[in-house]
């Protein structure tokens, strides 16, 4: 099957990075670490904007994909950081056709 690349730009609202990032920490780090559907995952600041947070992220599979946003974690985070953020995220996916692996 074909793995599925997703980069995830959230806009989060004036000086709550941080408290966006503790959410993310708390509910999402634990579900990503342990989700076998995940074969690559980064967690990235815009250098550029301090209210801008990025996920780089690599599923086995787009089906692993729609089994990680049905989880309780995912809905939990959702719950949690949607009044922290600007609006939704601006999602693009992508094919992976070569990768490297450290």
């Amino acid at each position: 099957m074909t793995q599925l690349a997703l980069i995830i730009k959230h806009q989060v609202l004036p000086g709550r990075r941080d408290e966006v990032r503790a959410v993310w920490e708390r509910l999402m780090a634990p579900a990503v670490a342990g989700n076998p559907g995940h074969a690559a995952y980064f967690y990235c600041f815009d250098n550029a904007d301090p209210d801008s947070i990025s996920a780089f992220q690599v599923y086995r599979n787009a089906e692993a994909s729609q089994q990680f946003l049905a989880t309780d974690s995912y809905a939990a985070y959702v719950k949690d950081v949607e009044p922290l953020l600007v609006g939704p995220p601006q999602v693009t996916a992508l094919t992976p056709v070569w990768t490297k692996m450290a």
